[in-house]
């Protein structure tokens, strides 16, 4: 018989992450989850070196006690909150989050383990978790500085000085030390540690809600852009891409192991190295992978009919953009670096394409007026995005917004859950106003995609099948609806005023 290897304490780990689903009624409700992508590639990179690493996954599980029999089972040395960088929702920072990642690093603390957090908001407030449990908190990317750091531990130094972006307490004061450079060379990063997780709870789901299974992939880290309102805590300014051969590998595996139906590329840019999707693309057609997916992109990157086309045949099926207002003011304000126009064309190019355009839109900027609410409203009637996704105006730590508006966050600098949607900061109009405009914006929205779909039907009858008669028909319930919404919002503005 083989003599079974013990490890050290210290080369155990229990990996999680704080994004709780139950705890965001609204993400829970839609019932999409999507694996933590960041912690899986870091789970990947310490087996890899040796490490014998498990997940408590938190998606689905009812709270942060349920941390305990894991513990239990797995005893690891190391206890690592290591949240998913690449989604939006962990890098909104939300307050049940932070709560429920407390409460996990004390239990673990009170079981023996060494703490270790990796997150946006601990980024931003490692000295609040420092004090709530945590002994380290890694700034930033964080797979190999948490290489660096395990490594250090396993020779029992109390001097971590020489591990970049690293805080710690040390003699009761905060140490933090230089940041770490990111990482350039994404090939040589394993493929995420999917076998830690129970993908069917994740297919289950989406089946269930959506009739399809999505996965999520990350082909780049960073954003060059310099949108004042966008945080960037954990991959930066800097914008580094993986090759599309190694992310068409991916795909591969991805689709032989788990026969998803589509894919989230969660990248905040994706295809903006030059001719990086053009390869993508003939790649996937080379290798025959027939599977549809989602990005995110910038109005000013999808102006080239040739890119927009190529896009399509590799697959894509809905791009997100950053619209955010209809108005040329506003987003010069935002120092978005687009224009009104680029939005049209783009959007223009995509449906030409076959590419349903969906649109991010944040009110509440401030000097946002009413002229400019309305040419956002007029935008997306002229438009009708394939989805829209509707926010006010956000802080986050580390932005000239937040700098600028960070005298008025008091106490509340954080929503509780992604649907919270209230305007911490001084603005043209009060919180109420903006809950309204959001129901109002919504209602509005959808009579007019109801009405495109009936003048469609006139226009093309032998298109006729249920769900377009079934969408046509909602007019009669949109219509009344906006009505209703609209009379709520001006009776509001009449009372501020």
């Amino acid at each position: 018989m083989g003599v079974v290897p013990i490890m050290e304490p210290q080369s155990t780990i229990l990996f999680s992450h704080s994004y709780f689903l139950r705890f965001d009624p609204k993400q829970w409700s839609l019932g999409q989850p999507y694996p933590p992508l960041g912690t899986l590639y870091a789970a990947a990179l310490m087996r890899q070196n040796g490490y014998k690493v498990s997940l408590f996954d938190v998606m689905f599980a009812d709270g942060p006690g349920e941390v305990i029999a894991a513990l239990d089972q797995h005893q690891p040395g190391l206890f690592v909150v290591y949240d998913d960088g690449f989604n939006y929702l962990t890098k909104m920072c939300l307050t049940n989050m932070r709560e429920a990642a407390f409460g996990m690093c004390k239990v673990a603390r009170s079981r023996g383990c060494k703490v270790i957090v990796c997150s946006s908001d601990s980024t931003d407030r490692y000295e609040k978790y420092l004090n709530e449990g945590a002994d380290f908190v890694i700034l930033g990317e964080g797979e190999h500085t948490l290489l660096e750091l395990a490594e250090a531990l396993k020779t029992g130094t109390t001097d971590f000085s020489q591990v970049m972006g690293l805080a710690y307490m040390y003699n009761g004061c905060v140490v933090k030390t230089p940041p770490r450079p990111v990482l350039k060379e994404l090939d040589t990063l394993p493929f995420p540690a999917w076998d830690l997780v129970n993908i069917e709870q994740y297919r289950q789901s989406w089946l269930k809600h959506v009739g399809y299974f999505s996965l999520n992939m990350s082909t780049t880290r960073g954003c060059p852009f310099k949108c004042n309102w966008c945080a960037k805590p954990i991959y930066g300014n800097r914008y580094n891409s993986r090759s599309p051969q190694n992310v068409v590998e991916e795909i591969k595996m991805l689709k032989n192991r788990f026969d998803m139906d589509h894919i989230w590329f969660c990248d905040d840019i994706f295809g903006l190295k030059p001719g990086w999707v053009l390869a993508f693309a003939g790649l996937m057609e080379k290798e025959k992978i027939g599977i549809r997916f989602k990005v995110q992109s910038r109005a000013d990157l999808l102006l080239e009919e040739d890119l927009v086309r190529a896009l399509a045949a590799s697959g894509c099926e809905n791009v997100w953009i950053g619209a955010e207002s209809g108005s040329q003011k506003i987003l010069d304000a935002m120092d978005k670096g687009i224009t009104v126009q680029q939005i049209f064309t783009a959007t223009r190019l995509m449906k030409n394409a076959g590419i349903k355009p969906s649109f991010f839109i944040q009110f509440g900027y401030p000097g946002e007026m009413k002229e400019d609410i309305g040419k956002t409203i007029d935008m997306i009637n002229a438009l009708l995005p394939f989805e829209i996704g509707i926010s006010v105006s956000y802080p986050l730590p580390g932005t000239a917004f937040y700098e600028r508006v960070k005298e008025e966050l008091r106490t509340k600098t954080n929503w509780t859950d992604s649907d919270e949607m209230a305007l911490m900061f001084r603005n043209t109009f009060p919180p109420t106003f903006y809950k309204q405009l959001h129901r109002y914006v919504h209602q509005n929205y959808h009579q007019h995609l109801a009405r495109n779909s009936a003048v469609q039907l006139l226009k093309d009858p032998l298109s006729i099948d249920i769900k377009s008669i079934r969408k046509a028909l909602s007019v009669f319930y949109h219509a009344p609806a906006t009505l209703v919404e609209k009379f709520k919002l001006n009776r509001l503005e009449k009372a501020l005023g």
